[in-house]
């Protein structure tokens, strides 16, 4: 199939991207500029220079592909690139994944697809879009929800990694809050995959919850954090104000969630099989541990 993919260039879909060229479909990527065109171009896909809003653009170009994977997901974007994807595929049956979020499902110790929704207020934007994505009745709409996603030494794990460290006598990292709440975690490369089985085998109307099953205590990944950097003192907790303060009130509150996952889901119905080292081991020894000389 021939694939329009949103975010081809960031870090979700830089493991999309030769995902789905490695299971053998090709991929027109739509990006901002020659810079970009060049990158993906570089990794194998073709390149379509347009804005993300340019409305006739996206329904052009969804007319024109086999199915469309967003990955760009952004409050401003969706509102437009939604329904002109929707239109571009009108009629035809050809899947549209789109991109949800974890947050959507606020503090929960078992996330399960049908859980009751209690966003924060960063992203409470995503409801009308994944509605008009799931009500589709001639297109196979799916919505891909990623839970916090780690790998390649990027991401949001780079919040805790790069949190203050005390100038005191013995140097300890600042933890998001006291670090009781729970992340659920998913490696993008092991995303990546569940993507592109929900291009080619989801059913539509259905979200799928990627998550790789580990889910780790913010202390107990600062803990990580600490010892791989060889932090002396290890971990801190911070007050919910010094957090909201250092990070912004929005972005604090969604990571001072506490949430666990385990993305049955996707295994049972779409065979999908997480397999990456967790973020524990990725911050200890992997791709967000200190360079050794």
């Amino acid at each position: 199939m021939n694939i329009l993919l949103t975010g081809a260039t960031g870090f979700i879909g830089s493991s999309v991207l030769p995902r789905l060229l490695d299971e053998g479909h090709s991929v027109t990527a739509l990006v901002r500029d020659a810079d970009k065109a060049a990158v993906v171009q570089a990794a194998g896909a073709s390149a379509l220079i347009g804005d993300a809003v340019d409305t006739a653009l996206l329904e052009r170009a969804a007319q024109d592909s086999d199915g469309v994977i967003h990955l760009a997901s952004g409050e401003d974007v969706d509102a437009v690139l939604v329904p002109a994807v929707l239109r571009g595929l009108a009629g035809s049956g050809k899947p549209f994944v789109h991109t949800g979020g974890i947050w959507t499902y606020g503090s929960n110790d078992d996330i399960a697809e049908d859980s009751p929704v209690d966003p924060p207020a960063l992203t409470a934007w995503r409801a009308t879009a994944e509605a008009l994505v799931h009500e589709a009745t001639d297109v196979r709409g799916m919505v891909v929800v990623p839970s916090i996603v780690y790998g390649h030494g990027k991401g949001l794990p780079n919040v805790i990694v790069d949190a203050p460290v005390g100038s005191g006598a013995v140097p300890v990292l600042s933890l998001i809050g006291d670090g009781s709440q729970h992340w659920a975690t998913v490696h993008v490369d092991d995303l990546a995959a569940l993507y592109v089985l929900a291009l080619e085998h989801g059913a539509p109307g259905t979200t799928y919850i990627g998550a790789g099953g580990q889910n780790p205590t913010v202390r107990e990944l600062g803990e990580a954090a600490a010892q791989s950097a060889g932090i002396a003192g290890g971990v801190a907790a911070e007050s919910l104000e010094d957090t909201r303060s250092r990070l912004g009130e929005g972005f604090a509150d969604a990571l001072l969630l506490d949430q666990q996952a385990r993305g049955t889901k996707a295994r049972i119905d779409l065979g999908w099989e997480p397999n990456g080292p967790t973020l524990l081991e990725e911050l200890l020894v992997g791709s967000y541990a200190p360079a050794r000389v």
